[in-house]
């Protein structure tokens, strides 16, 4: 027996390995860099359409006030139900009030629509809600339509 084995030292690896290792941290740095600076440099959105009120106000009211008109008939005709109807006048309301200011009130709620200047438009839609979404019986429709006719004809 040897007595005397030797030293050898420890076996080296392929300089490929660590060409490799180094290339697999540039692409994991390289990847989080991309994926930073892509969330960060969004263009700004595009500005929202200025809106310019309509210039005949008079034939709007009356275009209106012929749409609350015909609710009404179909209601009575029976194409319409009670709660249908009131769901169309408080629409009817709600886009009436777009059309003249600009306000989506269409996809507001009562809260929503009463915290903008709009005292004539939300005083209209609370007065609706009861045949919206009230128990029976609802309100009679008459009542309701009236409340919405006087919303458009109120309106400067």
């Amino acid at each position: 027996m040897q007595d005397n084995a030797g030293f050898y030292g420890p076996l080296q690896y392929s300089p490929l390995w660590l060409w490799a290792g180094i290339a697999l941290l540039t692409l994991i740095v390289g990847w989080y860099a991309a994926v930073f600076l892509s969330t960060r440099n969004r263009p700004a959105p595009p500005a929202a359409p200025r809106f310019t009120p309509p210039s005949d106000i008079h034939s709007l009211k009356e275009a209106y006030l012929a749409r609350i008109d015909a609710v009404e008939a179909d209601a009575a005709a029976g194409r319409l139900t009670s709660r249908a109807s009131h769901q169309e006048l408080s629409l009817l309301v709600r886009k009436f009030t777009r059309d003249v200011t600009g306000v989506d009130a269409p996809r507001m709620t009562l809260a929503e629509l009463g915290s903008h200047p709009l005292p004539a438009a939300a005083h209209a839609v609370g007065r609706l809600y009861p045949g919206e979404f009230g128990a029976e019986p609802l309100p009679p429709l008459a009542r309701s339509a009236e409340t919405a006719r006087q919303a458009v004809r109120s309106w400067n």
